[in-house]
């Protein structure tokens, strides 16, 4: 057992004191007293500090020993600092240039120290301010397809596999979170739910939605028994980061082996929720209409390009234990593996719509909500927005076996927005 009777969390003015002899901030800030450190976490878990020195700076990050977002009523394991660094340790070498670099992790303290990304925005952030990244798509794709490959049974070997999957079995407490506030919380009257003010009665109505609230126990179970690749775990565009050149992957401590649909689902919702909440940034309704155009077409290009990297990984990496190398390829029977590579896929786009209907469902009825919404000062234009994602979100759920594409998925979302 890890002892951590030492822990303390950490703040500005104790920062530098505690840090300055390490020789990993010394070099990229320069002496301790020169640093300037500010708080700057806004996230629903842990401490997070830009350090600024004469030299450069850098992030440091500390798992709270509670969850941040509730207080220290929700106790929580400091463990996920360890799965986060393990985790960033190996989607960084499955996608090189994707995570941040990792400069120290402090097990005994729950704190990690990486590159400061700058002059890089919060995606989420920049979807509200207007900005477009016209890489974003492209970067997500390959970030998705590349660390779901590579982390699966289709290209590791299989003792290296299992043993990561014994590993992060052990970020059990995270998974449970998600278990819970995801695909169970949003479909009943849990505590610490929460709505914006006028929308009781579709809150109520999805409580009461037998067929939904199956969709959401088979997604659930999908995301509970299908360990076929370590996810990132939580990724919205809050755990992105970019510029117009580049997209930067953070905060993995969700990180666990599950379906790959999921983070693919997941960053698709987002994307899809930020689209839809451009009326509440955007006073003129053709601006807004036009940036709705950019976040759908993003996610055109994320999910295109994700089959075309699984493609080419498929044809050139399939390695693993479940390659069919055996069964196809040695036979020369190469419309076998097409078939088998398109049936995979299928189930991958199948799963990413269903996961995206539970993530727009929580991320308006739950407990963690999104900016796009949040920001919203008119309440009832707010709801009316969210009502529109709500009824999206629950059609991706329900018919995530009838939507067959991408430009499908996307038509249907530019319908339901510009409905009244």
């Amino acid at each position: 057992m890890l002892d951590r009777t030492a822990y303390l969390a950490l703040d500005a003015s104790s920062l530098p004191r505690r840090l300055g002899g390490r020789p990993e901030l010394l070099d990229r800030l320069g002496p301790a007293e020169a640093w300037q450190v500010r708080e700057v976490g806004d996230g629903n878990l842990n401490l997070v500090f830009i350090v600024e020195g004469p030299k450069g700076s850098v992030v440091v990050k500390q798992a709270l020993p509670y969850a941040r977002v509730v207080g220290e009523s929700w106790p929580m394991s400091l463990d996920r600092a360890f799965f986060e660094h393990e985790a960033l340790s190996r989607l960084g070498a499955r996608d090189p240039g994707r995570t941040p670099e990792l400069l120290f992790f402090d097990p005994a303290q729950a704190m990690l120290a990486m590159e400061h990304l700058t002059p890089h925005k919060v995606a989420r952030r920049a979807f509200m301010a207007g900005e477009e990244l016209p890489l974003l798509g492209t970067h997500l794709g390959l970030y998705l397809a590349r660390t779901l490959f590579r982390g699966s049974d289709w290209s590791m070997p299989t003792t290296a596999r299992k043993a990561d999957l014994a590993l992060f079995a052990g970020n059990a407490e995270l998974a449970g979170i998600t278990e819970e506030l995801v695909f169970s919380d949003p479909f009943k009257a849990a505590p610490l739910n929460r709505h914006t003010p006028g929308l009781d009665d579709i809150a109520s109505a999805f409580r009461a939605d037998r067929p939904l609230k199956l969709a959401a126990v088979e997604m659930k179970a999908r995301f509970a028994t299908c360990a076929e690749t370590l996810l990132h775990g939580d990724l919205h565009t809050g755990s992105v980061m970019a510029t117009p050149t580049d997209t930067r992957v953070i905060d993995a401590e969700f990180a666990l082996y599950g379906p790959m649909g999921f983070d693919v689902g997941v960053c698709l919702a987002n994307l899809w929720m930020a689209a839809f909440a451009q009326e509440g940034h955007r006073a003129d309704a053709r601006a807004a209409g036009a940036y709705c155009e950019f976040l759908l077409a993003t996610a055109g290009i994320l999910w295109r390009t994700f089959e075309a990297e699984f493609s080419r990984l498929w044809a050139h990496e399939r390695t693993g234990i479940l390659g069919g190398s055996d069964l196809f390829d040695a036979q020369g029977d190469e419309a076998g593996t097409k078939v088998a590579l398109a049936t995979h896929l299928a189930s991958v786009w199948q799963d990413a719509l269903g996961f995206a209907g539970m993530e727009i469902s929580r991320r308006i009825l739950g407990l963690a909500h999104i900016a796009e919404f949040e920001t919203i000062a008119d309440i009832g234009l707010r709801g009316r927005l969210e009502r529109r994602t709500l009824a999206f979100g629950r059609h991706l759920a329900l018919n995530r076996r009838q939507i067959p594409s991408i430009e499908a998925a996307n038509l249907l979302a530019e319908t339901q927005r510009a409905r009244p």
